[in-house]
C-alpha cells in the first residue's frame, strides 16, 4: 500500500529523484528526511547496491560479511552449535542460547527466538539437518561468511559488535542495514564505507562491464536517496 501522508510527501519533497548525491549529502539529507517523516521507532538505514553480476552462475555469486564500526543499531540474538570447552567459549562470549543436539531439536520444535547462527566444524552434521527450517530465512552457518569457526568466541562478539551478512538477489541487488536513523550522518557514513568497499573488493572476475551500476540509501519509513557512484569507483580505481 504507498505511502501518501503528509510528513511521507513532506520528506519526499526534500529528495531530488533526478540527483546523485554525494555520500556525505546523501547520508545528511536522509537525516532529515527522517526527522520530516518522525516516526516512534528509530528507523532502519538500509543501502541498496545493484551490481552487474548474474547470480545465478556461482562465479558471479557476491556474498561477505563484515564487521560494521559503529554497529548496527540492533540488538543482536545468537545461537550457537558447540560442545565442551568451545560451548563454554561462547556462553562467556555473550551467545544467548548454546547446545548441541537438544538445542536442534528445539528449533525443529519451533524455537527460533535467534537472529544469526553459529557452529563449530564438527557440529555441522547436527546443524545440516536443520537446513530446511534455517535455510529459508538465511540463518544457516557459513564458513564463507565467518559463523562455521572454531573461534566461536571471536563470531559471537563480531556478530553482537555489527557483523552484517550480504548475498546478491537474483537481479544481482544487495541489501544490507547500515546503521539506525539515530545515528550521525558520519557513522551512516563510515558504516556505508566499510561495508561498500568490502563489497568492490568482492568483484568476480566472470563479472563483464559496469560492476557498480546503481546505489541508494533508505531508511525504513522515507524515500529511497540515489548515491553517486563515481565517488565510490575513485577509491577504487
Amino acid at each position: 500500500m504507498p505511502q501518501t501522508g503528509k510528513k511521507f510527501r513532506a520528506a519526499i519533497a526534500k529528495v531530488d529523484r533526478n540527483k546523485r548525491y554525494t555520500i556525505a549529502d546523501g547520508f545528511a539529507l536522509l537525516k532529515e528526511t527522517t526527522a520530516t517523516r518522525a516516526t516512534k521507532f528509530d528507523q532502519t538505514v538500509e543501502v541498496a547496491l545493484n551490481l552487474g553480476v548474474d547470480p545465478k552462475h556461482a562465479d558471479q555469486m557476491v556474498r561477505g560479511a563484515v564487521v560494521l564500526p559503529h554497529g548496527t543499531g540492533a540488538t543482536v540474538r545468537v545461537a550457537v552449535f558447540a560442545k565442551g570447552e568451545r560451548a563454554t567459549e561462547a556462553e562467556g562470549a555473550g551467545a544467548d542460547v548454546v547446545g548441541g543436539d537438544e538445542l536442534a531439536k528445539r528449533i525443529e520444535g519451533g524455537f527460533l527466538d535467534f537472529d544469526t547462527v553459529i557452529a563449530t566444524p564438527d557440529m555441522m552434521g547436527v546443524v545440516g539437518r536443520l537446513g530446511k527450517v534455517l535455510g529459508p530465512r538465511g540463518l544457516m552457518p557459513n564458513p564463507k561468511v565467518g559463523t562455521v569457526t572454531m573461534d566461536v568466541a571471536k563470531a559471537v562478539r563480531d556478530a553482537k559488535g555489527g557483523k552484517v551478512e550480504f548475498r546478491a538477489e537474483k537481479a544481482g541487488i544487495v541489501h544490507v542495514k547500515v546503521g539506525k536513523a539515530s545515528f550521525t550522518p558520519e557513522k551512516l557514513t563510515e558504516n556505508f564505507n566499510t561495508l561498500v568497499d568490502l563489497v568492490m573488493k568482492l568483484k568476480p572476475a566472470t563479472a563483464k562491464g559496469v560492476y557498480l551500476k546503481g546505489v541508494a540509501i533508505s531508511a525504513t519509513m522515507s524515500p529511497g536517496i540515489k548515491i553517486d557512484t563515481n565517488e565510490i569507483l575513485a577509491r577504487h580505481r
